[in-house]
């Protein structure tokens, strides 16, 4: 009896984290707004009207704000921000459900649309009964808490969440282009062009996310997903945290992509992410992890050795950098605006300026 008082009190106490909604700002799920979002679970319903909607109202909504080819460096500091902002509590019943996007453990994504505004969203619907028998709702809390904070091109906002009696609902960004992991998995590696692109906006997002105290600890294909024009979004601030000090001890992650610190059981810092993108950079270019092994302990034998082999095909420039982020000791690992300016990053990226948000009412 306690624990369900607990759990209830706990998906209660995320009130304090709920994310304004507002017109007059580029928060609100409007129909006007460039950037969709996710919504609810339920039956399917007008998928085809759904996904050609999305695709009319990113055009002709971001138009001429659109971004044109070219290396030009993003200011993801210069997101407008909300004025007068409002709080808007939701139901599911205030959503149209559409097709499945993906499912998990502990529930399902549904691409939706708001009634009211006809905006197009991504709906994560989480079980609350199979989140504390996981005792994962403090990690749920710590996702909301801190994704919604964020506003960068390249990390999957988190616009606002609602729950009723048997689950919770978080109403996210809709990235058209889908998993990331899917993409890799059917190219079997990516060229440098594309690879460097996202280790660019990799990089960006997480001089934005450290700067807010925001290590994320689990970057992998299966949490990046791609926008419409195939940009990068970081997405999955489960195993993320946000810590001032920017030290933790905690075990989390994924195996292939664990650091040699948190292998040990050291306290850790945000260059664990320096780490995750290098592992990520060369799956990228390879198709595996770089120390992928038949077992757990040779995976970690293999980490702790940093047991690096590069197939011949590999570039110089790539090797270098790769070599430059999976280092040992932390402190030697390159540092996030060295890897943006690596010249092999600048030689291949093709990164894209984002779409510009108006700082005017949306009405």
């Amino acid at each position: 009896m306690a624990n369900k008082e607990n759990a209830s009190s706990a998906y209660s106490s995320l009130s304090k984290y709920r994310v304004p909604s507002a017109t007059g700002s580029q928060w609100a799920l409007s129909k006007n707004s460039c950037t969709p979002t996710s919504t609810p679970s339920g039956s399917l319903l007008l998928q085809r009207t759904m996904i050609k909607n999305t695709k009319n109202s990113l055009k002709s909504s971001c138009g001429q704000s659109m971004a044109v080819p070219g290396r030009v460096p993003v200011d993801s500091s210069s997101t407008a921000q909300p004025a007068q902002a409002v709080t808007k509590i939701f139901t599911i019943d205030d959503f149209e459900i559409g097709r499945p996007l993906g499912k998990g453990k502990f529930g399902n994504v549904y691409l939706a649309r708001v009634k009211e505004t006809q905006f197009i969203v991504a709906l994560k619907v989480l079980f609350k009964s199979h989140l504390e028998n996981e005792g994962l709702e403090h990690q749920l809390r710590r996702e909301i808490e801190i994704q919604s904070h964020l506003r960068h091109p390249n990390v999957l906002r988190l616009y606002n969440y609602f729950h009723d009696r048997k689950r919770v609902y978080l109403i996210l960004e809709y990235a058209p282009r889908g998993e990331l992991y899917k993409d890799l998995q059917k190219h079997q590696r990516f060229d440098e062009a594309r690879s460097a692109t996202y280790m660019e906006e990799l990089a960006d997002a997480l001089i934005y996310c450290h700067g807010k105290k925001v290590i994320h600890r689990d970057i992998k294909p299966e949490n990046l997903l791609m926008g419409l024009k195939g940009e990068l979004k970081i997405a999955d601030f489960g195993w993320s945290v946000h810590a001032p000090s920017l030290r933790r001890k905690t075990m989390c992650g994924t195996l292939d992509y664990l650091p040699p610190e948190m292998v040990e059981g050291k306290p850790h810092d945000e260059k664990v992410d320096l780490w995750c993108i290098g592992i990520l950079c060369y799956e990228f270019l390879v198709g595996h992890p770089p120390f992928e092994s038949a077992s757990h302990s040779e995976t970690y034998r293999r980490i702790l050795a940093v047991d690096l082999k590069f197939p011949p095909f590999l570039s110089e420039g790539a090797r270098d950098l790769i070599s430059k982020l999976l280092r040992r000791i932390p402190i030697e690992r390159l540092p996030l605006q060295a890897v943006k300016e690596h010249p092999w990053v600048k030689a291949n990226s093709r990164r894209v300026l984002p779409p510009v948000f108006s700082s005017a009412p949306l009405n």
